[in-house]
């Protein structure tokens, strides 16, 4: 159970901060929230910073570093309840597309003096490191989403995501299948939902974005789209924003 005026942290790990802009975008809600909880650490958004335990710790990014390790490491221990906010966070996110290269030759192009440089061979989600009490998907996340997860959390509840696939999202909105009617390459059937189906509403297929749909079948998604596009492209779908994600991992190596 939380304290009366339970004190929140936001961490930042290896990211784009999107996740955090996405958060600070719910203004109102926000301005709410924060009349009834103590936003102790927040660098985003505030200078002021208050000492733990705290009971809530939101954390975007990836894990990348050794030094992110032990940060990591150290926010699990001060905080009752660690969300990972993010596909970053939850999978490895964009970050993660060096996890099927060798870093060290990415590096080696990129700097002038890569021996500088301490970084992880992978990229990896929080789990891998701490124990993760709930996971917020999306890259960015949804911020009415966050919203619901964190009223739930405040008021004691068990937050409660969606546990369909982005195709369901797609037919409330009345979107015509980008997969069948045009024959777009789309990760919907095999994609969590809550984005709301944004890219297939202006007629782009989902890029999969939220992760995995825990009850998706990507080897019968496979045999669907064969011939559709190259196997080049799908491998590639699948290794884009989630790539990391193990159901989306396996199904590249399938392709």
């Amino acid at each position: 159970m939380m304290a009366a005026k339970p004190k929140i942290a936001v961490y930042k790990f290896s990211s784009c901060d999107g996740c955090q802009l996405a958060l600070l975008n719910l203004e109102e809600e926000l301005l709410t929230l924060a009349g009834r909880v103590e936003i102790a650490y927040f660098l985003e958004a505030t200078r002021r910073v208050m000492p733990g335990p705290y009971d809530l710790a939101l954390v975007e990014g990836a894990v990348t570093t050794p030094e992110e390790v032990r940060r990591i490491q150290e926010v699990r221990e001060q905080a009752q309840v660690v969300v990972a906010l993010g596909t970053c966070a939850c999978a490895g996110g964009v970050q993660a597309l060096r996890n099927f290269a060798d870093a060290d030759a990415l590096a080696a192009q990129v700097y002038p003096h890569p021996e500088y440089l301490d970084y992880l061979a992978k990229a990896t989600p929080m789990a891998e490191h701490i124990a993760v009490d709930y996971e917020v998907w999306g890259c960015p996340v949804n911020g009415a989403q966050v919203a619901q997860v964190l009223a739930a959390l405040l008021l004691g509840k068990q937050p409660i995501l969606p546990d369909y696939s982005v195709c369901l999202e797609c037919k409330r909105r009345g979107n015509a299948c980008v997969l069948v009617a045009e024959g777009a390459l789309c990760l919907g059937p095999v994609t969590r939902a809550g984005c709301g189906a944004i890219c297939p509403a202006y007629g782009r297929g989902c890029y999969g974005c939220f992760g995995p749909w825990p009850a998706g079948q990507p080897q019968a998604y496979l045999q669907a789209v064969r011939g559709l596009a190259a196997p080049d492209e799908v491998r590639r779908a699948f290794r884009h924003i989630a790539g990391n994600a193990p159901a989306f991992a396996q199904a590249a190596e399938e392709v």
